[in-house]
């Protein structure tokens, strides 16, 4: 729950925090607790085994905006298909970004496979053991480079996710708005961690946070903390962290073409390699902006050599959020014939083929909007097009106000 600032009335006292335990009795408590229920995780070690480093690497990569129940399953299809940064570091982007599709913030796959390249050609596929060579590597920030460091090679830093800022702030009850607590919460994070163990010990403030002190109704009794945790003891500990309002960005709203040749190919280009969702697969769409026109949106479509009347409007919009703005887009479908030559920069994916394409969560929503099945199979036969099936009108992605 974030708030602008701490009940009133609630103020700990300056006794509760003299009775504050050691952070050596803590580490030691928060450790026993760990040992007996560390989440078992694809990427994680089993106890007394090392870490893998690009296990580590891929999986803090992956889990950045991101949770864990969503991103098990690509990091199980990542390390079948790349098992080494090596193997990772020869494929090509696209490949990459084809298994990264659904996953969002596409700029992760890119720099993933930036920093593979480096890895290879400047340390052998073998990655450096300090932090500042770390944060080096393209992608590779203050969290990441401290949790490869901490995990893979048990340095003595803390990686800070939200998780972690959330546990040590309740139990010091830093009433101090985030962003500006992190040097305070990063201080806190340092005077707990253990002399050994602190790849344990970074894990399990991870999965304290979790698992026990989640951001609502926070398992307390269960917590190896609660004694000393002062936002318990206030009774309030959903208060905690602190944080500024959010700003919303404005709505955006835009159109998107799905034309679909009668043998079922569906027309799609290549995004720009850099910038919002670069390097991945769309259906052709018209400008995305806060003024957007909707009796003006057929002038965007690709040119086909079809009338305007063959544009069909799908009923209901298709809405999406971006970290910093939503969108709404208005879908058009059309109907073409085989002989159709995609415009420049554009191609004709197979029916067969749609499902491998290296679409971002917003296009399969797109594509989906517009009737077509995305799941692996062949065309339809016969002469209906692939769209055939219309939308469920209570399934339509409605406006929401």
């Amino acid at each position: 729950m974030t708030v602008a600032a701490p009940p009133p009335g609630r103020k700990t006292s300056r006794a509760a925090r003299a009775a504050e335990p050691s952070p050596g009795a803590l580490a030691a408590a928060l450790l026993g607790w760990y040992d007996r229920h560390r989440r078992v995780l694809p990427w994680r070690a089993p106890p007394g085994v090392k870490a893998d480093p690009y296990a580590v690497w891929l999986s803090e990569i992956m889990l950045q905006q991101t949770t864990v129940k969503a991103v098990v399953p690509y990091f199980q299809k990542f390390t079948a298909a790349f098992p080494t940064v090596r193997d990772l570091a020869e494929a090509e982007l696209d490949s990459v970004l084809r298994l990264w599709a659904g996953l969002g913030y596409y700029a992760r796959a890119r720099n993933l496979h930036a920093c593979a390249k480096v890895l290879v050609d400047r340390y052998g596929g073998v990655f450096p053991r300090s932090v500042e060579e770390l944060r080096a590597l393209p992608g590779i920030g203050a969290y990441t480079a401290n949790a490869v460091a901490s995990i893979a090679f048990d340095l003595p830093v803390v990686p800070i996710d939200g998780n972690v800022e959330r546990v040590l702030t309740r139990v010091h009850a830093v009433e101090e708005m985030l962003p500006a607590a992190k040097p305070r919460v990063t201080a806190l994070a340092e005077a707990l961690e253990p002399s050994d163990r602190p790849g344990d010990f970074a894990q399990a403030l991870m999965d304290l946070g979790a698992t026990i002190c989640t951001p609502k109704a926070p398992a307390c009794v269960l917590c190896p903390w609660a004694e000393p945790c002062l936002a318990r003891r206030r009774g309030d500990p959903e208060t905690f962290p602190v944080k500024a309002p959010k700003r919303e960005g404005l709505l955006r709203r835009g159109a998107a073409f799905v034309a679909v040749r009668a043998d079922g190919a569906v027309l799609v280009r290549t995004r720009v390699a850099e910038g919002l969702l670069g390097g991945m697969t769309e259906v052709p769409t018209g400008a995305w902006s806060g003024d957007h026109d909707e009796a003006t949106s057929l002038d965007h479509a690709p040119d086909l050599g079809v009338a305007r009347r063959q544009w069909r409007r799908v009923p209901g919009v298709v809405t999406h959020v971006f970290t910093h703005f939503p969108l709404e887009l208005l879908v058009f479908v059309a109907d073409v014939a085989d002989r159709i030559a995609a415009p420049g920069g554009m191609r004709w994916i197979a029916r067969k083929d749609l499902a491998g394409e290296a679409f971002p969560s917003l296009m399969r929503k797109v594509i989906a909007h517009a009737g077509i099945d995305l799941r692996p199979g062949e065309a339809p036969s016969g002469d209906a097009p692939a769209h055939a099936q219309k939308p469920d009108p209570t399934k339509t992605n409605r406006r929401r106000r």
